[in-house]
């Protein structure tokens, strides 16, 4: 009879098994075939595209959209411009959230409660895009890489997960036990706080670099003069809006211009691929826990 029990138990474990792992496929599934989508566009011919008979599998081979994205010489120089922001944002924003998260979680910090309410008051109200312009003009920003990367590098909601990350996670006794030996918040800060914490700034680290490689309408409004320092999302935007200028002028002639469409997913799939492969050296820091091995005893 335990023989049979324990067979039937592991069967209807196995069907549990199989029910949630199907349930894993279908949900990533339904996250993959988008960008399936956007690419069979992006290589199928203009005809077949036109006709909407493209969903997930090419028809037809057609790499003009390509083409035409690499003979601009331009697009390679707004790729680098937009890796240079990037990283400077991304620094920049983490060294900030990093220090004011650690500042606002110590208990001793007086008005830290105030702070932290103030902070939280900017996600919800804001200036508004006039007020903001004003501002990058007034201090001289506009044209610049500065107005790319200073007024979006701190996050507030970055700044709240990391500040409960911090108060969660990082064991009291930890930074008791530095104080004593003599250790100052930078040496607490530097060899407790952030070697116990990659997970989660490797998380906020990729929001904020996701974050600014997809934006470029700060871009649209801040740079008009300097073309060189024009992002890659704002180089492709121009890139598609004069293909569909040209082509709605020609009166949709499909072979003597590119469509649209066609030009459109191209430059998703051209914008998207470095993201993605940046995107798994930092995945591997997810599932990783803050406090393995940190507290004994």
């Amino acid at each position: 009879m335990k023989t049979k029990k324990i067979k039937s138990s592991r069967i209807i474990g196995k069907i549990v098994d199989a029910f949630f792992w199907l349930i894993v496929i279908l949900v990533s599934l339904t996250c993959l075939f988008p960008f399936v989508h956007v690419f069979a566009v992006s290589i199928s011919d203009e005809a077949y595209v036109v006709a909407n008979k493209v969903v997930l599998i090419p028809k037809g081979f057609n790499l003009t959209a390509y083409q035409k994205i690499f003979a601009d010489s331009s697009i390679i120089r707004s790729l680098l411009v937009t890796v240079l922001i990037t990283v400077l944002f991304t620094v920049i924003g983490m060294f900030l959230t990093i220090s004011a998260a650690y500042a606002l979680s110590r208990k001793e910090l007086k008005g830290a409660k105030l702070m932290t309410f103030l902070i939280l008051f900017t996600m919800y109200f804001a200036a508004g895009m006039i007020p903001d312009y004003l501002l990058i003009q007034n201090l001289h920003m506009l044209d610049t890489i500065w107005s790319l990367i200073l007024p979006l590098c701190f996050a507030p909601f970055n700044l709240l997960i990391m500040k409960n990350n911090f108060s969660a996670s990082i064991p009291e006794s930890l930074v008791e036990a530095a104080v004593v030996d003599g250790a100052g918040h930078f040496k607490i800060l530097t060899r407790i706080v952030v070697p116990l914490s990659k997970p989660i700034i490797a998380t906020i680290a990729l929001f904020y670099a996701v974050g600014r490689w997809n934006a470029y309408q700060d871009a649209l409004f801040y740079i008009k003069q300097r073309v060189d320092l024009r992002p890659l999302q704002l180089k492709l935007y121009y890139l598609v809006v004069s293909s569909q200028e040209s082509f709605q002028a020609e009166g949709g002639n499909a072979g003597v211009l590119t469509n649209p469409e066609v030009l459109k997913a191209a430059c998703i799939i051209f914008a998207t691929v470095p993201i993605v492969i940046v995107y798994p050296f930092v995945q591997k820091y997810f599932v990783q826990g803050t406090m393995v091995g940190a507290v004994k005893g």
